[in-house]
């Protein structure tokens, strides 16, 4: 049995107490991390191998950051998203772990989505763009028969009942329409999310805000998502959201998502 998880840390630095303190209680045997907001040469490599754990790291100074966790040795095969040479965020790394192939995704939030004129954004535009180089990418790794797991945030809610007030989220990037369908076209493909398939997913969160008493009021969304190949959903065993880390002092206002394949 393989155990899988992702989550974004929101500063691997500043929650390295929680994450070290979950490894130890879990042990999950694979890791996505997101969020690092550091450089591969500042990531605590140290205590996070002391747990048994080989590491893999596509890191950027301050902002975004992506990691493999994994008690087997990781051959790293991408450490980018293919598809724009000139897209410098660390967003994305994908490597082998024995016959599992595995991605740990950060993908855009895509906020605030309009100009002052109403016009599209930016961030809005680069996060379309990139959930459309996934897609690609994604049908290049369909082809290769590969089992494979592709992890971590998405920055999006695929249903009104992935968000505790979808009125409200109506125009956020998490929710917009055309969001929502760059990510049924990757699910189309063939994938499975692990955690709605074996559960009713309404009212069911993984992040939630600092802001507003989200936290103890439960207003949170379901943006963390484990996507499975089909080689992979076949060996499906079970899925979940583990809500305890958020509830710690000094948490992330992510929690892990997990799931557990046999084999």
């Amino acid at each position: 049995m393989t155990k899988i998880a992702t989550w974004n840390v929101n500063s691997i630095k500043a929650r390295l107490p929680r994450v070290v303190e979950w490894l130890s209680e879990v042990s999950p045997d694979i890791v996505l991390l997101q969020e690092l907001k550091c450089v591969e040469e500042a990531f605590p490599a140290m205590e996070i191998e002391d747990l048994g754990y080989n590491i893999a790291v596509s890191g950027q100074k301050t902002y975004n950051g992506v990691a493999i966790l994994s008690k087997s040795p990781i051959d790293v095969e991408l450490r980018a998203l293919p598809g724009d040479q000139d897209d410098d965020q660390a967003r994305y790394i994908e490597a082998m772990i024995g016959d599992l192939r595995v991605a740990s995704i950060y993908l855009p939030n895509g906020n605030p989505t309009r100009n002052d004129d109403g016009t599209d954004s930016d961030k809005f535009l680069y996060k379309l763009r990139w959930m459309e180089r996934l897609v690609d990418h994604t049908r290049l790794l369909l082809a290769s028969e590969d089992t494979f797991v592709l992890g971590g945030d998405y920055n999006l809610c695929a249903t009104d009942e992935d968000v505790y007030d979808p009125v409200a989220f109506a125009d956020d990037a998490l929710c917009r329409p055309e969001s929502r369908a760059r990510y049924r076209t990757l699910m189309n493909l063939g994938l499975t999310e692990a955690f709605s398939a074996l559960h009713a997913s309404a009212h069911r969160y993984s992040y939630w805000d600092y802001q507003r008493g989200a936290w103890p009021k439960d207003n949170g969304v379901r943006i963390d998502h484990l996507l499975l190949s089909p080689q992979a959903a076949d060996r499906l065993q079970d899925a979940g959201i583990d809500k305890g880390p958020r509830g710690k002092e000094k948490a992330s206002d992510h929690t892990p998502v997990w799931c557990t394949l046999n084999g």
